[in-house]
């Protein structure tokens, strides 16, 4: 992620004017256009567009800008399936259904206006996940489970998630993908005369396009958004 993030600001800053005055900018819109390959309508039924979406702030009102920002880069009017992965929770708190609801909600009124066919969770057990799906209108159709956490899928999550038709993924990224830290470091090392400390992460999603009939990855990449905090 942060090679990707790294040699897109490099690009962009060599070829934007040196005279653009970067201090006084609210929002920096960084992308390299040849390095996202716009489906064609023709193939889109051929094609499945799906994303995970990393939350790093905590306002879930972000969740609707990343769709819409995906789905315009890649000229599709939705995606298939969005993962969500919530902000971590503090040290010695447990992930609970409260943390998790105003994200799903977010989540759910995108596919109510059909902006999203499919959602699903990220690292929930047994218990968080019977939870979600008993409470949310728009049921989860996939749980993705951490390959560091257990080797083998634990039975009980394996057996709630057939009866109710979930569908058990793996994944092996890590609890933070991207940290505030490590964005202003490659954003300082980017990009000249750029206050990098002043710059916030919000969201960073990954997408796949996948061809259906082979099951192999036609694209991917990664969008992030960013805000300057003006203190």
């Amino acid at each position: 992620v942060r090679d990707c993030i790294q040699k897109t600001l490099t690009e962009w800053s060599s070829k934007i004017s040196q005279d653009q005055n970067q201090e006084t900018l609210e929002v920096l819109e960084c992308s390299v256009a040849q390095a996202i390959e716009k489906i064609n309508p023709e193939e889109r039924d051929e094609l499945k567009v799906s994303a995970k979406l990393f939350i790093v702030g905590s306002n879930s009102s972000s969740i609707r800008d990343a769709v819409d920002l995906a789905c315009s880069a890649l000229g599709v009017a939705q995606l298939d399936s969005v993962i969500i992965s919530p902000p971590p929770v503090e040290d010695g708190t447990n992930l609970s259904l409260e943390y998790l609801q105003p994200y799903w909600k977010e989540l759910e009124n995108l596919v109510q206006n059909k902006k999203i066919v499919a959602i699903g969770a990220s690292d929930l057990d047994k218990t968080l996940l019977e939870q979600l799906y008993l409470w949310a209108q728009v049921k989860p159709s996939s749980n993705q489970v951490n390959l560091a956490s257990c080797c083998v899928m634990p039975p009980d999550l394996t057996a709630f998630a057939k009866e109710c038709d979930i569908q058990l993924l793996t994944h092996n990224d890590p609890k933070e993908l991207l940290c505030e830290a490590s964005f202003q470091e490659v954003l300082q090392e980017s990009i000249q005369n750029m206050k990098a400390n002043k710059w916030i992460p919000l969201w960073l999603l990954r997408y796949s396009v996948i061809v259906k009939s082979r099951g192999i990855i036609k694209s991917k990449g990664y969008i992030i958004q960013a805000k300057r905090n003006a203190s």
